[in-house]
C-alpha cells in the first residue's frame, strides 16, 4: 500500500477504485475511454482544467511532484474531487471533448460559426446538460490526457485506484501527432522545458546528445521522443504495479477484436463495459475518418519513417512491432 487510504466522498458517494485510463498521445486511449463513460454507473471525465493544471505540472516538473511527498497526492485528489462533482456549476465547466465522450451534441457556443461563449457558460447563459445521473454513479473514472507522467502521484492520492494503459505503433502514434496542433504546441520554445528540466520524460529526452540537438530536431523526432519515453514509463508501471490495477490494451487488439477487449475489460473493472458499444465506437470512429492501423504507410514520408525508427526502434521491437528494416 503506498500511503495511507483516503476516504473521499463526491456527490455522497464514496470514491473506491477509481479508473485512469492512460497512454501516449494519440494512444487512442479516447476510444475506451467513450465506451467506460457509456458503461452504467461510472462518471468518467477528461480535459477537467483543475485535473490539467495540476497534472501537466508534475509532468513537466517531476520534482515538485517528488519534493511534495504527500503534499501532490492530497493537491491531486482536491482535483478530482472538484472534477467529478456533478452540479449546474461544475457541468457548465465541462470541456467539449468530455461531452463527446459522452454523446451529447456541442453547446451552441462551442458550434462551427458560433460567436461568443464557451464552456464556461452555464446558469444565467446556456443550460448545463449533466452527462450522468448523480443517484446512479457507482465508479468514477478520468482519461485526461497526458495522465501517464502521473501514474505515481495517481496510485499515492488513491491506492486502491484501476490503471488501464493502451499501447498503440508508435508510427501511427507520430502520424496523428504531426497532424494535431495541441501536441505541436509542446514544442514551441517558449513551452520546451528542457532548460530546467533535464532529464525531461514529458518530452522524452533523456540524454546529452538529444538535448543538445532538440532545438533543430525535426517535428517527427520529437514526437517520436514522446512517445518513446511515455512507453518506457508505461514499461516501468507493468513491472511496478500489481497486475489486479494494471490492465494493458493494444490500440490493435481493440480495433480488430473489441468484444473481446471488452470483456476483458470487463473482468478485469468488475464492472459491465457494453462490448456491442465499444464495437460500435470503433466501426463509428473509422467511418469519421480517424487514421486506423497502419496508416503510416501512407501518413509519413519515408525520412520521416527513417527518423521515428531510428529514435523508437528497439521500443517498437519490444512491443512486437517490426520495422521496415526488418522486412
Amino acid at each position: 500500500m503506498r500511503s495511507t487510504p483516503h476516504i473521499l466522498v463526491v456527490n455522497g458517494t464514496k470514491v473506491r477504485r477509481p479508473v485512469f485510463i492512460l497512454g501516449a498521445p494519440h494512444s487512442g486511449a479516447e476510444r475506451l475511454a467513450r465506451a467506460v463513460k457509456r458503461s452504467p454507473g461510472f462518471h468518467l471525465t477528461t480535459g477537467r482544467h483543475g485535473v490539467l493544471r495540476v497534472t501537466y505540472a508534475f509532468a513537466r516538473q517531476p520534482a515538485i511532484a517528488t519534493e511534495r511527498g504527500k503534499g501532490a497526492a492530497r493537491v491531486l485528489r482536491d482535483a478530482y474531487a472538484e472534477a467529478w462533482l456533478v452540479s449546474a456549476r461544475s457541468c457548465a465547466q465541462c470541456p467539449g471533448e468530455c461531452r463527446d465522450l459522452a454523446g451529447l451534441p456541442p453547446r451552441p457556443s462551442e458550434r462551427p460559426g458560433r460567436p461568443g461563449g464557451g464552456p464556461a457558460d452555464g446558469p444565467g447563459g446556456e443550460a448545463a446538460e449533466p452527462c450522468v445521473e448523480p443517484g446512479g454513479i457507482v465508479r468514477f473514472a478520468d482519461a485526461s490526457p497526458d495522465l501517464i507522467y502521473s501514474a505515481d502521484v495517481l496510485l499515492d492520492a488513491f491506492p486502491d485506484a484501476q490503471l488501464v494503459q493502451v499501447i498503440r505503433d508508435g508510427r501511427d502514434a507520430v502520424a496523428d501527432m504531426l497532424a494535431d496542433e495541441r501536441c505541436l504546441a509542446w514544442f514551441k520554445p517558449g513551452l520546451a522545458n528542457l532548460d530546467t528540466v533535464f532529464p525531461n520524460p514529458f518530452l522524452g529526452v533523456e540524454d546529452h546528445t538529444e538535448r543538445s540537438r532538440w532545438p533543430r530536431a525535426a517535428p517527427a523526432v520529437k514526437c517520436a521522443l514522446r512517445w518513446r519515453g511515455s512507453v518506457r514509463l508505461s514499461a516501468r508501471l507493468r513491472r511496478q504495479v500489481p497486475d489486479e490495477q494494471l490492465f494493458t490494451v493494444r490500440y490493435e487488439d481493440l480495433v480488430s477484436g473489441p468484444r473481446r477487449v471488452g470483456a476483458d475489460l470487463s473482468e478485469y473493472l468488475d464492472a459491465p463495459i457494453s462490448k456491442a458499444a465499444l464495437s460500435g465506437l470503433v466501426r463509428a470512429a473509422g467511418e469519421h475518418g480517424d487514421a486506423g492501423v497502419g496508416s503510416w504507410r501512407e501518413r509519413l514520408t519515408p525520412r520521416q519513417l527513417a527518423q521515428v525508427e531510428k529514435i523508437a526502434g528497439t521500443e517498437l521491437r519490444r512491443l512486437g512491432y517490426r520495422l521496415c528494416t526488418d522486412l
